[in-house]
This record gives C-alpha cells, sequence and structure tokens, in this order.
C-alpha cells in the first residue's frame, strides 16, 4: 500500500491536538477531532456511542477535570489498514508532582472526502504497574 507522508504528518497532528485541547480543557477543539458516528471508550471503562453521547460526557468531565501537571500524547505507531483507515498506538503520560501516571489509547482513524481524519473509534486504557 502506497502511504503519502502527508497523511502520517496529518493524523500525528491529530495526536498533537488532542493533547492541546486536553491541557487547555477546550472541549469544542477536542470534540471537532471526531467523526460524527465516533465510538469511544475511556480510559475507565465508559462506552459513548456516537458524537452526541461524547459530546455529553466531555462538556462534563472535561471543564472540571483537575490534575497538577501536564499531559502528553505521542503516536507511537501508525498502521494503515486501508489508504482511508488508520490505527493508531498512541503513549499518554499525565505528569505530576506525585508521579506520572500511563494511558494507552488505540485510535481508529478515518480520512473524509475533503481530506481531514477524524478519530472514529477510540479506546483508552490505563497502564497500571
Amino acid at each position: 500500500m502506497n502511504i503519502d507522508t502527508a497523511d502520517i504528518k496529518a493524523i500525528e497532528e491529530i495526536v498533537a491536538t488532542v493533547e492541546h485541547t486536553q491541557r487547555a480543557k477546550d472541549t469544542e477543539g477536542f470534540l471537532a477531532l471526531f467523526h460524527p458516528d465516533a465510538l469511544w471508550t475511556t480510559a475507565h471503562g465508559k462506552v459513548l456511542i456516537g458524537f452526541d453521547a461524547i459530546a455529553e460526557f466531555t462538556r462534563t468531565v472535561l471543564p472540571s477535570s483537575s490534575w497538577n501537571g501536564e499531559v502528553t500524547y505521542r503516536a507511537t505507531h501508525i498502521e494503515f489498514l486501508r489508504p482511508d483507515v488508520a490505527a493508531v498506538k498512541i503513549r499518554q503520560i499525565y505528569h505530576a508532582p506525585e508521579g506520572d501516571s500511563e494511558g494507552s489509547p488505540l485510535y481508529v482513524m478515518t480520512k473524509r472526502a475533503d481530506g481531514r481524519w477524524l478519530v472514529h473509534a477510540g479506546q483508552n486504557t490505563e497502564v497500571r504497574g
């Protein structure tokens, strides 16, 4: 499969935007990254089906979230399943004074007809010990 490096860069930019919107508690910026038919599972196992459910949860949780530190996101592996579908493994680290904690999200991203990549499915998993 011939993969365009612009697609890799676009996907990495989405991951960077996830980091930025989480740090800034930018609910609408975060939600703009999702496909209308997205499916999302939080690190604590809450399943959110469809954009409306993701938006309701995010608008409730993100603005009131608090942490003493910062979060970083980095795409560690991008696997193109088709030219317009990619599985993206993420390393998510919360840096806090009391110590770091880690998440291990997997995003399935799809490319729209207009060329934009969006998160179509996401599964976050808390990394323990």
